[in-house]
């Protein structure tokens, strides 16, 4: 699809805000809390960014952008280069941080990861359901859309390190109500302490969107196969009627992009989902950190950048 820039305001220390519209001003793709959409920026840059807005107003989306100085050159283009009226390409929305039923909400959002959380607590409080929530930051003046969290007074609230010190996240947990979902959307350093103190809770819990990936290790998947040493296997591509092999030195993504199919990529470490790929047949090693554990036993996507088979042979979907 295509995204037309109709306002670029700065929300905080290093924070945009960018709306977009459709150029011809008709009505955007619908999408659920939790959904991103991919930018493709010039010289062949694809980001992802959290949707910010409202999901009942379709007439635009929004999306806050932090600079990051020694990033990969995202969020650089879009501070100095994006400009009112520029139009560009986006793919999406998808969403693999789903808001699901739950009792009551625990929402973490952790720096700009409180893009992802804002559209969650918007809809909860809609529908007149429990939740309570946190902001944590480094400080006011760097911390976005503090306004619009700090709005669902008493059950929201901001904890800048400048004013009240470091939180603890285990303190977060305690005493946490049954039939309670926790949703946090952060850096690292917040997710590894949250997944600790989460231990031992009933199986899923806990809802994580990571910015960055983990080392390799070995998942769960379809077959229940530890992962082996690496081998080669076939691809073959439904829509294109041609087979491709995947030599155990490549990924998938690689054996794709050589034999010239048609797919988009960016982070090469399976975080981002634009390569997501739909499988027909065959059994997939699942290497990525999108997926949930429902949606990895399904069989049915799978991130063609870090992913494997275990099946001779996958059917996907190009």
């Amino acid at each position: 699809m295509r995204l037309q820039v109709k306002s670029i305001e700065s929300r905080a220390a290093g924070v945009l805000a960018i709306e977009f519209s459709d150029p011809d001003g008709a009505r955007l793709p619908a999408w659920q809390p939790g959904a991103h959409i991919d930018l493709v920026l010039d010289d062949g840059l694809i980001r992802q960014y959290s949707l910010c807005s409202n999901p009942a107003d379709l007439s635009s989306y929004r999306i806050g952008v932090l600079l990051e100085e020694t990033g990969r050159g995202g969020s650089r283009h879009v501070h100095s280069c994006l400009a009112v009226g520029d139009i560009l390409t986006a793919l999406g929305p998808r969403n693999h941080f789903e808001l699901e039923p739950a009792e009551h909400y625990m929402f973490i959002a952790g720096g700009i990861g409180v893009t992802a959380i804002l559209p969650m607590m918007r809809r909860v409080h809609s529908d007149g359901g429990d939740f309570s929530a946190i902001y944590l930051g480094g400080s006011r003046a760097s911390m976005a859309f503090i306004d619009e969290f700090e709005a669902y007074g008493d059950a929201a609230r901001v904890a800048p390190k400048e004013e009240l010190g470091r939180t603890a996240v285990n303190s977060l947990i305690d005493g946490l109500a049954p039939g309670t979902l926790v949703y946090c959307c952060g850096p690292e350093s917040l997710i590894a302490d949250l997944e600790a103190a989460c231990q031992g809770l009933a199986p899923d819990t806990l809802h994580i969107e990571r910015f960055t990936a983990l080392p390799l290790i070995e998942f769960d998947n379809a077959a229940g196969v530890a992962f082996e040493e690496e081998t080669s296997f076939e691809v073959y591509l439904d829509q294109s009627d041609v087979t491709i092999t995947v030599g155990a030195d490549q990924t998938v993504l690689d054996a794709l992009e050589a034999a010239g199919a048609d797919i988009y990529s960016d982070c090469k470490e399976g975080i981002c989902s634009t390569c997501e790929t739909v499988v027909l047949q065959g059994i997939v090693e699942h290497r990525d950190h999108v997926l949930s554990a429902k949606e990895r036993d399904s069989n049915k996507l799978m991130m063609v950048c870090v992913s494997r088979a275990v099946s001779p042979r996958l059917v996907l979907d190009l």
